[in-house]
């Protein structure tokens, strides 16, 4: 498990961590179920990532969402298209 403040300093290729179009359709739909969760109710989301490393996981609230980054606590950004798995 990652601490969400060393996600920072984490570096993220260019390419897409899933590959099929059904799984990222999901991964999209369960990003807006937990920032609704995360702003309303502060609860905490585990996001597994890959990033130029290893796959990774970090437990936080997701308190934002544009179309390429979630963004956790304190500006903290994970880029979208490395996201492997969200559970909420």
């Amino acid at each position: 498990m990652a601490e969400k403040e060393e996600v920072a300093s984490f570096h993220f290729p260019d390419l897409e961590a899933l590959k099929k179009g059904s799984e990222i359709k999901v991964l999209n739909a369960t990003l807006k179920r937990a920032i609704a969760q995360g702003n309303l109710e502060h609860q905490k989301a585990r996001i597994y990532f890959a990033d130029d490393q290893e796959d990774k996981y970090v437990e936080t609230a997701i308190w934002g969402l544009t179309d390429y980054e979630i963004v956790l606590k304190k500006n903290v950004v994970v880029p979208i298209h490395r996201i492997v798995k969200l559970e909420i």
